[in-house]
């Protein structure tokens, strides 16, 4: 009997799911008789549709499926690119996040079966496609050797990225929004689509929580459960403990595959990124590496993000040659074996900039690459700097009596969010580096246009103008002691670097690294939310991964508030069941700053 001719490259196969769904995939075959190893991408944007993010700095148009393929093809591997259930052509139910893992099991021994594949399977994925690869990797399955984790594969979707220790990351509103008017259902049904085009997101905004049925998604039932889902779900418990949002409680049984993690200073998942590498190393799993960008979410291959140009040295391009290369090099090693001589950690220091204007008229704060062995880096020395009743921030310690510092918070007037590490909220926001002054074009914002350290609801605690250089490079832990007479609240931080005033920015320039926030009721345990009794004093810890270079003549500073919107949904106060709030009130939030209470951030010095 003859065996049968292999398929021809670009295929259309369809790999069959345990409950009988069948997912499509194109299949691609380098040239010779095979088998051969097996590069899977798994995406619910499209299999062969263009890739934003799958460009170069040689090659600025995005890759389609077919390109993206023959990058893979020319080094001697099969590539399948597979549409997630749901999505795209292939059949079942698209449910975020939470069928990736199974499904992802089930293709990874469905390939394995193929006369084409020669017993080893790599994944490659960028956002959803990450996630998609990490929640493969939490189940172990057959022939996997190496992953490339580019911007996403959650560890805790509750601590980060979904919420965000508590509080909900609007990104998955708008996310929602966005991909049901392309679902499969909109392409199909020309009424769905118009009534979702018909929704103005902007305003949608302005009436938050969203309810069954009085949403914009509301036209799409589906979808909206799923995110009303989320928004809901408040504690950590068995809702969030589940493949696809949880890689964490995976680690211990996690693939043995070499994993690639990436992300980046202004995208949602640098804290994702660097748990994982922890925790996979921690549990023994394969060989971890790990980089850290200056990027917003997937843009490796640019150098200005916001209003901030980071230098000739930004582009992953600069030193790796582009993207495409570099993972080839990196599978090439993982999967046959080929020394690269890459280090494990690979880190870009923001910083050093001349702080003038550009001639593209953005701040000129730039940066360099570094690379270590290890994340944390072993030599960065954990430094105390404490939060003082007068304002400053330094190592002294605060005196004995100190009083704390209270400001009010109006749920009704949100402190805006000015740029950031988020992604996918086009058109209500949109990610990177500003100046920390409100402006036309940031929503929330309104005239006169002040500096947000005007405000009244924000705390400002800063360094006197630093005499030398300061580099900070590792994971800030801030330590704070707070209290409200509410029954429940937010705090937030931000870290920023104080420019100071020059030619080209006369007030000087509050640069944002980073920030992060914490909703009061779970600040001792998430998975048992603790309403707050008036006065009561809590301690809590937030932790932001960060790397900078603060010059001579900066100042180092952190911004405390209780909300930063449309980053994350507002807190109402009131104490009501998440996403479910129809009350609200004002909260009078206090941070202490006495030497029995010494609020402090610890800053990992690398010298």
């Amino acid at each position: 009997m003859n065996p049968l001719p292999p398929p021809v490259s670009g295929t259309t196969l369809y790999a069959p799911m345990r409950d009988g769904a069948r997912l499509a995939a194109s299949l691609y075959l380098p040239e010779g008789a095979g088998p051969f190893p097996v590069v899977l991408e798994r995406t619910p944007y499209g299999r062969d549709a263009p890739r934003r993010i799958e460009v170069t700095q040689a090659d600025p148009e995005p890759m389609d499926g077919p390109r993206l393929a023959a990058v893979f093809t020319r080094a001697g591997y099969a590539v399948v690119l597979q549409d997630c259930r749901g999505r795209g052509e292939s059949e079942g139910v698209f449910e975020k996040y939470l069928n990736e893992g199974a499904d992802g099991f089930d293709s990874c021994a469905w390939i394995l079966g193929q006369p084409w594949c020669d017993g080893r399977i790599a994944t490659i994925g960028m956002s959803y496609g990450a996630h998609a690869g990490a929640a493969l990797g939490c189940l172990d399955p057959p022939g996997l050797v190496a992953q490339v984790l580019d911007s996403g594969g959650f560890d805790n979707g509750w601590r980060n990225a979904i919420r965000h220790n508590g509080a909900f990351e609007l990104k998955q509103v708008s996310w929602a929004f966005n991909e049901a008017r392309r679902s499969p259902e909109a392409l199909t049904d020309p009424v769905l689509r118009a009534a979702l085009e018909a929704e103005a997101l902007s305003a949608w905004f302005t009436r938050m929580p969203w309810r069954a049925g009085h949403s914009p998604l509301r036209h799409h039932p589906t979808y909206e459960r799923v995110l009303l889902d989320q928004w809901q779900a408040g504690a950590f418990d068995e809702r969030w403990r589940r493949v696809g949002i949880w890689a964490e409680g995976f680690h211990d049984r996690y693939s043995r595959a070499a994993v690639l993690h990436m992300s980046s200073w202004f995208d949602p998942y640098p804290s994702t990124v660097t748990a994982n590498y922890v925790g996979l190393k921690r549990a023994g799993r394969g060989p971890q590496r790990l980089i850290l960008g200056p990027w917003t979410h997937g843009e490796r291959s640019r150098r200005v993000f916001g209003d901030v140009d980071f230098g000739p040295e930004a582009p992953i391009d600069s030193w790796a040659g582009d993207w495409n290369s570099h993972r080839v090099r990196f599978l090439d090693h993982a999967v046959r074996g080929i020394a690269d001589g890459e280090p494990p950690v690979r880190v870009f220091v923001m910083g050093g900039g001349s702080g003038r204007r550009t001639p593209g008229g953005h701040l000129d704060h730039g940066g360099r690459w570094i690379t270590a062995q290890d994340w944390p880096l072993p030599d960065a020395a954990s430094t105390a700097f404490h939060l003082h009743g007068d304002g400053s921030l330094d190592p002294a310690t605060p005196t004995a009596g100190a009083a704390p510092v209270s400001f009010r918070f109006d749920p009704a007037h949100p402190v805006p969010a000015i740029g950031g590490n988020f992604s996918s909220m086009e058109p209500i926001a949109t990610p990177g580096s500003h100046d920390q002054v409100e402006a036309p074009g940031f929503f929330g914002c309104s005239p006169p246009y002040l500096p947000l350290a005007s405000r009244p609801d924000v705390l400002v605690f800063q360094t006197a103008p630093l005499r030398e250089a300061v580099q900070v490079v590792g994971p800030v832990e801030v330590e704070l002691f707070v209290a409200t007479d509410a029954p429940d609240t937010d705090i937030t931080v931000k870290l920023v670097d104080v420019h100071p005033a020059s030619a080209d920015y006369p007030r000087g320039y509050a640069m944002l690294l980073g920030d992060t926030i914490l909703r009061l009721r779970y600040a001792e345990d998430p998975a048992r939310p603790r309403l707050n009794t008036p006065g009561e004093v809590r301690r809590i810890r937030l932790t932001l991964p960060i790397a900078n270079l603060f010059l001579p003549g900066h100042r180092i500073r952190l911004d405390v508030s209780s909300s930063n919107f449309p980053k994350y949904d507002v807190n109402p106060n009131t104490g009501e069941p998440e996403g479910l709030s129809r009350g609200c009130r004002v909260a009078t939030n206090s941070v202490f700053v006495d030497a029995t209470r010494p609020s402090r951030v610890m800053l990992p010095l690398l010298r």
